[in-house]
């Protein structure tokens, strides 16, 4: 169950990480940080097809493609409650780093480091 939370949240990590990249200036730490948790990733599928059936990662990962890219749509275009956003992306970019070292911690839980 671990194994599909980070996956997950990985899809939403990059989606965020799209969506900033394309609104805000890019930086260094961003890219490390990107790179970082690519990183983490690659890790996170490999131990999938190492420990899950393969069809069954795919079949995941495609749903949960389609619903991170619903979910921060979803946010792009605004919940209001009474006239005021409820949820704004900056406040997804200020969680982009604690998310991607929540995906990294759950990526070395996993492979038992």
């Amino acid at each position: 169950m671990l194994f599909y939370l980070a996956l997950f949240f990985a899809f939403i990590y990059f989606k965020i990480a799209r969506v900033y990249k394309k609104e805000e200036k890019s930086n260094l730490n961003m890219l490390v940080q990107n790179v970082i948790v690519l990183a983490a990733v690659i890790a996170l599928f490999v131990y999938g097809f190492m420990h899950h059936t393969w069809y069954v990662i795919l079949i995941v990962s495609y749903l949960f493609f389609i619903l991170a890219s619903l979910i921060v749509s979803a946010v792009q275009l605004g919940i209001f409650i009474d006239g005021k956003p409820f949820i704004k992306l900056s406040h997804f970019y200020k969680l982009l780093a604690f998310l991607g070292m929540f995906i990294a911690f759950i990526d070395v839980y996993l492979w038992g480091i």
